[in-house]
């Protein structure tokens, strides 16, 4: 059975072979895992400390470190290492008469984060690791990755310059907290739009999205939104993975159905390794979830055996950032001095290996080269080059980057002659440390490696297709590559020969197509359904309640009129100069009447009165108030006879002030009604399945001028009714004015701030309710005491009897 499924394997790889041998200037690719296992180290940190040391390495140096073994999947880093400080030591322009080498502690590729606590909790006061030797210094550069949280931890622990190899991550970029921590990946800051021009390309309009519930994540989708929806792309769903376990398995019914279920074939997953998100997207795979997965290539894992698939189209689409072939590693690797470096290559299988396309090149006729005992001699006659993952090539790039620093750090010792015999050991952090930050070089591969956080610019990247099949075979392709220096249309670049290899378009998504105003789309995006309209009608609770509201404030106030008119005889009447209560009501009166007509359906004419009216009516309540204040004063203060001030009080020259302010308020609005007059629109967005139908203003800052203006009145009216509030005379009204302008204003200042947090048909409601409560204000600040004495106390409402009752 076992050699029948490697045939099976054999005859689909040949197969793979023969469809993509038509691509142009495609890499292929291919690994055998023995078991999925292989994956659950694969995202354990290391921890690796570059040195030098005065002339050539020992040949036995390296058995001696490593001879308690290696993690199978850090073969790749301890492969870097070894190749990056062999090129470096043969190099005699980067430092001659000495040797780079590297150490790493016991534990520090198994069970890295569990290492660090356990040599802080030691508290010996030295960021020495044990079982280094070959003298180690506080300021040696420290490697580690590809896990930031490592990095994040040795920056608390260890105050020495650290190069963190794995993907960007803006939490590293703290130069406060972490002066000393140095990233050598390139930004992700091009990903969404590079994913966002992939889905176009495929027409893939109805996709899905996973991320991790951080900033990180949070950030991703922000971004990804935005280019989304320029292009006319569609979430069917979006995961928001919490990173607490216990929080995550609550939900987790919840994120299998909603992934299960939706009509979208292309999902993206954006977040950290070795979290809850990892555990969702292998227990997806296990449940047979069948998605094309887009991500990074740090998300190239084996999920679990049944997740083959025959489909020509199917499997993982990372997205990897770009970089050239270290052509030279595989002639390092074919020749290796296995006493020197006490590795075992065919261990390597694990890892993405190139492979010519091409059947006529390669012979994959015999079933036994897929046997898992691969031997060493076998890889090198079957052209065994191994493709350097994002985190190795960034290794690599680290590597480099400490050697030219100690390089430079070596020319200033001898430039100041601070040294007499080069030994290539530097005690000074903060040079080390401003030099890796700036730290700018071209590797060998001649490509630009930038360590300044600032002027790392967009990512370019190879797109690849990945299939994992039975028994661990996976095979990897390069299908096109991303760079945001060429022109728009030019960004993306997919093989032509793509569509072609297979036969027809990869899959048939449903299109995205955006639904008319007045519909709107079901929760499963299949369907167009009608919007219902709506506004604040009389049949709504809610616009019911503000009518009521609004007529019974007005009957009352009428009901106040015709008291003060039935007793305008009596002394409280009339010591308040009972012309201005009479406008005062009539206006309040109107000012609950114009409340109707924000409520019902809008039209040309509510709309264009709502406002004004308002502003017109409110501003003749509020002047009122202001001359009958201004009226108090002048009646206390200006008592010497036959003054000019004193003619004016009698001749009524404080009621001026009503029909001035009135007239400003009527410029105001008239600017308003010609510039940007109200006009009838809708509101499709507030509450969904609604349009909601309302009065839009026209002009802004119109509106607020109006009210700024309004509001002014209500001040200086309150200013000048607070400064008579002391003023002798038992039917002395200043108290209450005041009291009426300190509500006006309380109401007006709250109505902003909630007008603006709400939308729709709510937004309306505050406004008439402002109105309401504003006017009831006004109404029982200043009326209720008085109908009170002419109702209640008609004993009080005497001039004689309280001159009769002073006198005694």
């Amino acid at each position: 059975m076992k050699k029948l499924c490697v045939f099976l394997i054999s005859f689909l790889l040949l197969k793979f072979s023969l469809i993509l041998c038509g691509f142009t200037e495609t890499r292929c690719f291919w690994r055998i895992k023995s078991n999925e296992e292989n994956d659950r180290d694969l995202r354990t940190d290391c921890g690796f400390a570059l040195f030098m040391t005065p002339g050539h390495v020992d040949e036995d140096f390296y058995n001696g470190l490593i001879d308690f073994g290696i993690p199978t999947s850090k073969y790749e880093f301890f492969l870097v290492l070894f190749f990056a400080t062999d090129e470096i030591n043969r190099n005699p322009f980067i430092l001659p008469n000495l040797s780079l080498t590297f150490s790493f502690a016991v534990g520090m590729c198994f069970d890295t984060l569990e290492i660090i606590d356990e040599l802080n909790s030691q508290q010996n006061n030295t960021s020495r690791f044990l079982n280094y030797d070959c003298g180690m210094y506080d300021c040696d550069a420290v490697l580690t990755g590809p896990s930031w949280t490592t990095s994040l931890k040795l920056a608390i622990y260890i105050k020495a310059p650290k190069i963190f190899f794995g993907p960007f991550h803006p939490i590293l970029s703290d130069n406060i907290h972490l002066s000393y921590v140095y990233q050598i990946a390139q930004k992700d800051t091009c990903l969404p739009h590079a994913m966002v021009s992939l889905m176009l390309y495929f027409t893939w309009t109805w996709i899905g999205m996973v991320i991790s519930d951080d900033d990180q994540g949070i950030q991703f989708l922000s971004n990804f939104r935005e280019e989304m929806q320029r292009n006319g792309v569609c979430l069917a769903f979006v995961n928001v993975i919490p990173d607490n376990i216990q929080l995550y398995m609550t939900r987790a019914g919840i994120y299998d159905k909603q992934i299960m279920t939706s009509s979208a074939k292309v999902a993206i997953i954006y977040g950290e390794m070795n979290s809850t998100l990892e555990i969702s997207f292998r227990r997806w795979g296990c449940l047979g979830v069948q998605r094309i997965w887009v991500t990074t290539s740090q998300w190239d894992i084996t999920t679990c055996k049944r997740d083959f698939s025959l489909d020509l189209f199917h499997g993982t689409v990372t997205f990897a950032h770009h970089h050239g072939k270290v052509s030279k590693f595989k002639n390092f690797m074919q020749t290796m001095n296995t006493s020197k470096y006490p590795v075992d290559i065919s261990q390597m299988r694990i890892k993405w290996n190139y492979f010519n396309c091409s059947v006529s090149k390669t012979n994959y006729s015999t079933r036994n080269h897929f046997s898992f005992n691969i031997t060493l001699e076998w890889l090198s006659q079957h052209r065994f080059d191994m493709d350097l993952s994002e985190e190795g090539y960034n290794l690599y790039n680290a590597v480099y980057a400490v050697a030219y620093t100690y390089h430079e750090i070596i020319l200033q010792q001898v430039e100041s002659q601070q040294i007499a015999e080069l030994k290539g050991l530097s005690y000074d952090c903060h040079q080390m440390a401003s030099l890796l930050k700036s730290r700018v070089f071209t590797n060998p591969i001649g490509e630009l490696v930038n360590m300044n956080p600032r002027e790392k610019l967009c990512a370019e990247y190879d797109i690849y297709n990945i299939w994992n099949f039975p028994q661990g075979f996976g095979l990897k392709v390069k299908i096109g590559g991303y760079s945001p220096y060429f022109p728009q249309n030019q960004q993306l670049h997919i093989s032509e020969d793509l569509e072609w290899a297979m036969g027809a378009t990869p899959v048939y998504m449903e299109q995205c197509v955006s639904c008319p105003e007045d519909q709107y789309s079901n929760t499963e995006h299949t369907h167009c359904l009608q919007r219902h309209v709506s506004f604040l009608s009389y049949e709504d609770p809610l616009g019911m309640t503000l009518a009521c509201m609004s007529l019974c404030f007005s009957a009352l106030t009428a009901l106040v009129l015709g008291a003060f008119v039935k007793y305008n005889d009596t002394a409280i009447v009339k010591a308040n100069n009972q012309i201005l209560s009479y406008i005062l009501l009539i206006s309040i009166t109107f000012c609950f009447l114009c409340s109707l007509l924000f409520i019902g359906h809008p039209n040309i004419v509510t709309c264009t009165l709502q406002q004004t009216t308002f502003g017109v009516f409110f501003t003749v309540a509020v002047s009122t108030v202001l001359a009958k204040t201004i009226t108090v004063v002048l009646a206390f203060k200006l008592t010497a006879p036959g003054g000019r001030m004193r003619g004016m009080l009698v001749s009524g020259a404080p009621n001026f002030v009503i029909p001035i302010c009135t007239l400003v308020q009527f410029v105001l609005c008239g600017i308003w009604l010609v510039t940007s007059p109200p006009f009838i629109d809708t509101d499709t967005h507030s509450e969904r399945g609604q349009i909601i139908i309302v009065c839009n203003k026209g002009s802004v800052i119109a509106f607020h001028f109006v009210l700024g203006y309004l509001g002014s009145l209500a001040l200086g009216s309150f200013t000048v009714a607070f400064l008579a509030r002391n003023l002798p005379d038992r039917f002395n009204e200043a108290k209450f004015l005041t009291f009426s302008m300190l509500v006006f204003c309380s109401v007006w200042v709250t109505f902003l701030p909630v007008y603006h947090s709400t939308k729709g048909k709510v937004m309306v409601a505050v406004e008439v309710f402002s109105i309401l409560a504003s006017s009831a204000g006004l109404l029982g600040c200043i009326f209720v005491p008085k109908c009170y004495v002419i109702l209640i106390r008609p004993d009080s409402n005497s001039l004689q009897k309280y001159r009769d009752k002073s006198l005694h």
